[in-house]
């Protein structure tokens, strides 16, 4: 039995440990796989510091944590401003967890360097879901490069799927290049959109359009059901005149008011669908080992524009030989193949 000074001084170094900014691998691993929410949340922060120890230390926890990763549904999420992305995906969080999963929403938006994403806003109107035991909301700040975002989110996917996560949300709060990005690391691709006046189809790339696997109008309720399902047909013809994927998969095209929970069923029933025909198929786990590679090389070009930028020669002679490109004194290939000679 512990003595009053005993316990004062355990509880010294609890609180010491608590207030300590950073923890040991073991720790952070320990923490993450007994789905410590306040770990995984610290150990997130962590992959995202650009301090070059907290990067080496965060590498270490990812891979401790990779053996542990793998076994959820990766689902992204995007859609055109105001399509009701936070309403939707807090009614199908809510739904998810309703069947018996644990579900992490993150959020990536390499688009906005000022603002940092709708993600924080996002989160106080996903009010019941934030708040929900089974759920984990965080968003993945902003960098100035979208390979730099996709590289901290997917790490990110890593630690959340350890902690014990089996349905992992990746939501785009920007509009453009990001969907690529996100379709790169996620098994699921849902596309949200509204039924317009007659114009549904304007607005949106095609390209968008090809990578999802399924389409879901949205607010089809308070008297625009009828819109809802003119726009439903519209998309189901547009996607006729598509290519076929290259996995069979025929794109879907749902209806969904998340504001009367209609529709939210049926999208969840499709990516389960997806999941077990793509699985028998052999295509999950073949496009899950095609995105590892992918990111393998993604990770290589990272890290030698880094080392190179980050080369104190370079660094010494850039500035010079930029304003040699600028004036015209210098052809930008033969800068470009000097500055490298230098690495």
């Amino acid at each position: 039995m512990s003595t009053p000074l005993q316990h004062s001084h355990l509880s010294a170094l609890e609180k010491l440990k608590k207030h300590r900014q950073l923890l040991s691998v073991d720790e952070y691993v320990t923490g993450i796989l007994a789905h410590d929410r306040a770990i995984l949340a610290q150990a997130i922060t962590l992959i995202e510091s650009t301090h070059p120890d907290h990067y080496l230390l965060g590498q270490e926890v990812v891979e401790a944590c990779l053996a542990h990763s793998g076994k959820s549904l990766r689902i992204g999420i995007t859609g055109v401003p105001g399509v009701g992305k936070s309403t939707f995906i807090e009614a199908f969080g809510i739904h998810v967890i309703e069947q018996q999963h644990k579900i992490a929403v993150l959020a990536i938006d390499p688009s906005s360097q000022r603002t940092g994403g709708s993600i924080l806003g996002d989160k106080t109107r996903m009010e019941e879901l934030s708040h929900h035991p089974s759920a984990f909301i965080r968003p993945t700040p902003s960098a100035s490069t979208l390979g730099g975002v996709a590289r901290k989110t997917r790490e990110t996917i890593i630690l959340c799927e350890a902690a014990g996560f089996d349905v992992i949300v990746i939501e785009t709060v920007g509009v453009g290049q990001s969907e690529t990005e996100v379709k790169s690391m996620v098994d699921f691709f849902l596309l949200l959109m509204l039924a317009g006046a007659g114009d549904e189809l304007q607005g949106i790339k095609r390209g968008i359009m090809e990578m999802a696997d399924t389409i879901a109008i949205t607010k089809a309720d308070s008297g625009n059901e009828q819109a809802a399902k003119t726009a439903r047909q519209n998309y189901k013809n547009a996607l006729h005149l598509f290519p076929a994927n290259e996995n069979g998969w025929i794109p879907q095209v749902e209806i969904s008011s998340s504001l009367e929970k209609q529709g939210i069923e049926k999208i969840w029933e499709i990516a389960e669908r997806y999941r077990n025909e793509m699985s028998v198929k052999g295509w999950f786990t073949e496009n899950r080992r095609r995105q590892a590679l992918s990111w393998m090389e993604q990770t290589i070009n990272l890290q030698l524009q880094h080392r190179f930028h980050s080369n104190p020669k370079v660094q010494a002679e850039l500035a010079r030989i930029k304003e040699k490109v600028a004036n015209g004194e210098l052809g930008p290939f033969k800068a470009a193949e000097l500055l490298l000679s230098i690495v």
